[in-house]
């Protein structure tokens, strides 16, 4: 099969390069074709639009935004939409193949999607905000559906954002499709639980990880690197589990304090305070870097891309990583963490409670039906057990760590498909 490769990624840490490189090791050790190896690879679209908007003060500004769906093989593209002055079509696309082996590890009938446009929501109004959404939902009037592509919230995105994409699309198509996104406010069709969704996996996986370590939560200790809506949230179960929360940290600096913080506090701390953490005088300052090195049995990064690399993988103390951000570990840190004999449950796994409940919301959705938090809690949790101990099950069986054994889970899941279905000439 022939394929010409795009321009090779110089960067080292290039999310898109960490994410292949973890895919070709799983490939390699499933023994899969070269013809179904780049079906796997190459996204099956990539949509990149300009979007013109008027901003406040009457000037037109032009936006690049961009959509890659990976693959539809197990059901309809699914992935956030990222308000992110940093968004580039290398990220876009290795946050869609992470969502198809997302969702492939959880077992959910999704296909791998992506979004993003490349602005700075800190520096834009409201109206401003509200016009681009809807510019770049017009453009992708023939992408979205409920039974195509549907978006969601990501990075510098939320419910206000999400509803004003539901309602164009809507009035595009002449009726209400509240299939069509998810991660709404509920009074259009969203989901409870949906906020603390991805959180509530972060501290599912967390308890699994403790368990197969054989460590007591009311006597292990955690920090948490990023204190947004995953953060603060898995800080928030994983104390009322027991686990004493010794570092978190935002934007504004880490803080730590030796006998525990108090999450509740920082949460409304920061929620009173602007938003961040700044000035929290329940626990010492430090730098984020002396956050990661803490000696404590759970990290938890929960920020963004690459935080953990080759250059301080080594100071790291904790005994179980859980990985609530996107890749918030490069490919080049994962041997010294290896030999290091840390556990790190992956990104694909660990925050895939967030996807499970858009998947519910999708699933209410459809059936014009709510279910309550009780029973959405009880479904999140089961699932996300299973999918651990699946993983679990295969890192034991191919003596692999546990994020190599992620992708053959999830890889494997897509090729089969592919070869049932007969997705190609």
């Amino acid at each position: 099969m022939a394929y010409i490769e795009p321009a090779p990624i110089k960067d080292k840490e290039n999310p898109l390069e960490s994410m292949m490189s973890r895919f070709d090791a799983a490939v390699e050790i499933l023994g899969i074709s070269e013809e179904m190896y780049y079906i796997l690879k190459v996204p099956a679209r990539q949509v990149i639009v300009g979007l013109p908007v008027t901003m406040d003060n009457g000037k037109i500004k032009v936006f690049e935004g961009y959509r890659v769906i990976h693959s539809t093989i197990l059901g309809p593209g699914k992935g956030g939409i990222r308000f992110d002055p940093a968004v580039n079509l290398d990220e876009v696309r290795a946050l869609a193949a992470w969502m198809t082996w997302k969702c492939a590890v959880v077992d959910i009938p999704y296909g791998g999607a992506k979004g993003g446009i490349a602005c700075n929501p800190r520096e834009m109004s409201a109206g401003e905000m509200e016009r681009l959404m809807r510019a770049y939902t017009i453009s992708m009037l023939d992408i979205f559906g409920p039974d195509k592509d549907i978006p969601a919230p990501d990075m510098g995105t939320g419910p206000r954002e999400m509803a004003w994409l539901m309602d164009e699309f809507s009035k595009a198509k002449g009726m209400t499709i509240n299939g069509v996104v998810t991660g709404k406010p509920l009074v259009l069709g969203g989901s409870l639980g949906r906020t603390e969704a991805t959180g509530r996996g972060v501290m599912v996986s967390a308890l699994a990880g403790m368990d197969k370590l054989r460590l007591n939560p009311y006597r292990a200790t955690a920090a948490v690197q990023g204190f947004g809506n995953v953060g603060s949230h898995a800080a928030q179960l994983l104390q009322e589990k027991g686990v004493t929360i010794c570092g978190i940290s935002d934007i504004s600096g880490a803080y730590y304090n030796s006998r525990g913080i108090d999450i509740e506090k920082a949460i409304a701390y920061r929620n009173q305070n602007g938003g961040t953490l700044e000035g929290f005088k329940e626990a010492d300052l430090i730098s984020n870097e002396e956050l990661l090195a803490l000696n404590v049995d759970v990290l938890v990064p929960a920020a963004k891309e690459d935080v953990i690399t080759d250059d301080n993988a080594g100071n790291i103390q904790a005994k179980l990583i859980i990985e609530g951000a996107n890749g918030p570990t490069s490919a080049s840190a994962d041997k010294i963490i290896n030999e290091k004999g840390i556990m790190v449950v992956p990104d694909i796994l660990a925050n895939a409670g967030g996807v499970t409940v858009s998947y519910f919301e999708w699933v209410q959705n459809r059936i014009g039906y709510k279910w309550t938090l009780d029973r959405i809690n009880r479904r999140t949790d089961r699932i996300m057990k299973d999918s651990f101990d699946k993983v679990f099950e295969t890192s034991q069986k191919y003596k692999v760590p546990m994020r190599l054994a992620a992708y053959i889970v999830a890889i494997d899941k897509v090729a089969s498909t592919y070869k049932f279905r007969g997705g190609y000439g």
